[in-house]
């Protein structure tokens, strides 16, 4: 921002645009959502493990479990919020969330904690992902690639924030006290953030996207939010590849996301040293995914930077298979924080070029749906592979292929049209 913009926002000459404080609250919001779910799951394998006997993959199918639910319910959460508005879907996600976290802690069997995992993961994705993605696609619009990014920046924030405190709750507390603890953090966080902040759209304030305002200074007259319906999109070839990327994509960093702290004690690190190297990544990524959202701004397909993304990733799983010494784990944590960059940020910054926004959290909905797939796949096989053959080699070769042929579909779908077209009269 110029200098002169900073000196008139300071003065009050000039009005912060709404859209700037919502979208860092979302980040907050964001951090704690996924510090509390994404980042702690690998927390929980060990004790669970230990306190009952399971094997690796029998806690894993947990998470695999609680992602297919939530998966399938994308479609029916992504209209609610299309329809209902995002603020109502937090609102309502994080009570659930919060009581479903409580369930969590209760679990005393293996139906439990594939039941208790599933209605938490969908009542998650009522008050996270979806919601805060849809809603700050409808706040800003030429500048929807930082915003994004800075959302995305909340991801590695609950790795490098919350974490830690995750894990020195599982420590001192257990892990039946560190669910109801995150079950608490979740209302004590969301609940004023959906109730005191969070607005559908900037017409509900009598604002346009990103603040734009007309020649004489005025704000701009507020504009139809458009975009293709489901039905169009799924009669496009564009679509089918971008989900078929996304699963690929998402198969190799949720499978790697499960089980990295059990691969580094695998390999003889301690818990304490493991959840750092997780909180040192989740911080050294902050920086490349602001630099990938001031990227997507300036590029008109963005599929050409997720293969980059992709293959970054390939070539950090390969560093892994072949040494597991500390310049190979260090060169490991560079490409990977470079791959990940889009993270959870490619999907809101491909669909909305080729879709729009209209109906955007509903075709997010209906693409999570196909992503889950490998998300639900990868923890477990990645369990089963080390159960079988007590280490993780193969599930490294795993990986390595899958963001190897991501980045081949991503490449193809850079050559497919985009159904949706901006108006030319905004």
């Amino acid at each position: 921002m110029p200098l002169v913009v900073i000196s008139d926002v300071l003065s009050g000459r000039r009005r912060v645009y709404f859209g700037w404080w919502l979208l860092a609250a979302s980040v907050g919001a964001m951090a704690l959502g996924s510090g509390t779910s994404f980042w702690a799951f690998g927390f929980y394998v060990r004790p669970l493990e230990q306190e009952f006997g399971w094997t690796r993959a029998e806690v894993s199918l947990g998470f695999s479990a609680a992602l297919f639910v939530s998966g399938l319910s994308g479609p029916l959460i992504g209209r609610f919020i299309d329809v209902r508005g995002p603020r109502t879907s937090i609102l309502v996600g994080t009570v659930l969330t919060a009581l479903t976290f409580l369930l969590l802690a209760t679990t005393n069997s293996l139906w439990q904690w594939y039941a208790y995992s599933a209605v938490n993961a969908v009542a998650r994705q009522m008050m996270f992902f979806i919601p805060f993605m849809a809603l700050i696609a409808r706040w800003f619009d030429r500048r929807r690639g930082i915003a994004v990014s800075i959302l995305g920046t909340g991801f590695s924030l609950g790795g490098f924030i919350v974490v830690p405190f995750v894990q020195l709750a599982m420590e001192s507390l257990g892990w039946r006290a560190t669910l109801v603890a995150s079950g608490g953090a979740v209302v004590a966080v969301f609940l004023p953030i959906g109730l005191f902040i969070v607005r559908n759209n900037p017409a509900e304030m009598g604002l346009s996207p990103d603040g734009a305002r007309d020649a004489d200074g005025t704000p701009s007259r507020p504009r139809a939010i458009e975009g293709v319906t489901l039905r169009e999109a799924l009669h496009s070839p564009l679509f089918w590849a971008l989900s078929f990327g996304f699963m690929l994509f998402f198969y190799g960093m949720f499978g790697w996301l499960v089980h990295q702290v059990p691969f580094y004690e695998s390999i003889g690190l301690s818990r304490r040293t493991a959840a750092t190297i997780v909180s040192a990544t989740a911080a050294l990524s902050i920086g490349t995914r602001l630099l990938v959202g001031v990227i997507a701004d300036r590029i008109t397909r963005f599929e050409y930077a997720v293969v980059g993304l992709a293959s970054t990733l390939l070539g950090a799983m390969v560093t892994l298979s072949i040494s597991t010494s500390h310049a190979a784990i260090a060169l490991f944590l560079v490409l990977w924080v470079i791959g990940t960059a889009g993270g959870p940020m490619i999907e809101s910054l491909l669909l909305t070029r080729a879709f729009g926004v209209k109906h955007f959290a509903t075709i997010l909905g209906a693409v999570v749906v196909v992503e889950t797939i490998g998300q639900i796949l990868s923890p477990t096989v990645a369990g089963a592979i080390y159960d079988a053959t007590g280490s993780y080699d193969l599930a490294l070769e795993m990986f390595i292929g899958t963001f190897a042929t991501a980045a081949v579909v991503f490449l193809g779908a850079s050559k497919l049209r985009r159904p949706y077209e901006p108006s030319m009269t905004e």
